[in-house]
């Protein structure tokens, strides 16, 4: 058998990386910016919110997201997803994401307050990240009926929030945005009105588990199967 060349730690440097300078690089939306110069150890956490959604719904067709902000999680996702609908109320994300991330071929926007409308689309499954604790209490029923209506009987609602016990240590700006925190119990009440099936994970950083409820930083319900009523 023929032996390969041998090769310098330079050259082989030069073939691997050398491609990777030729890419446009991607720029990072406000949000990401902000926490790039503020906190940049919470990017790592939001990247890890992002992949558990994606191994979550790995293989569904459809898929939306609510609440996309500046697209920062998007690609990751993208990746695992036949296609991506991106939904956000803040009109500077869904006129920039699609600029910033046109190489997401398979990702579509759409301008618009899920509680006051329901989103354009049939999908298989749908999550939101940050998003169920800014909205006033009373928008709650409104925005999860919108998103429900949305679903596919069999379809799957992942929901992730940070946990009410953990509100003591937020920061200034997260104390005034955070009006509608949730606890284990309330997020699970609130996705059993609409599934038959509800699993809760709780998340510390980047760590997902299922330990002691009050001493999560953060928690998820996961809701599969529409009730009959919702189908």
């Amino acid at each position: 058998m023929k032996k390969s060349k041998k090769i310098s730690a330079k050259e082989a440097y030069e073939l691997g990386a050398g491609p990777q300078f030729d890419i446009e690089e991607v720029r990072l939306g406000p949000w990401t910016s902000y926490s790039m110069v503020h906190d940049p150890k919470h990017l790592v956490f939001v990247l890890s919110r992002y992949k558990f959604c994606a191994k979550m719904l790995e293989g569904k067709a459809r898929a939306m997201e609510v609440g996309c902000g500046d697209g920062f999680g998007i690609s990751i996702v993208a990746q695992a997803v036949g296609h991506l609908h991106c939904v956000d109320w803040e009109p500077r994300h869904i006129e920039s994401n699609p600029k910033r991330l046109a190489h997401l071929t398979n990702v579509t926007y759409e301008l618009a307050d899920v509680t006051q409308k329901r989103p354009s689309v049939k999908i298989d499954a749908a999550f939101s990240i940050d998003v169920i604790e800014h909205l006033e209490p009373e928008s709650e029923k409104a925005f999860m009926d919108n998103i429900v209506r949305c679903l596919v009987p069999s379809g799957v609602l992942i929901t992730g929030t940070p946990n009410i016990s953990a509100a003591q240590y937020a920061t200034e700006r997260s104390r005034i945005q955070h009006i509608n925190l949730k606890s284990f119990k309330t997020l699970r009440e609130v996705t059993e009105r609409y599934f038959e099936n509800v699993f809760m994970f709780g998340m510390n950083d980047e760590v997902l588990h299922t330990s002691y409820a009050p001493m999560c930083h953060y928690i998820w319900a996961i809701g599969v199967g529409l009730r009959p009523e919702y189908r």
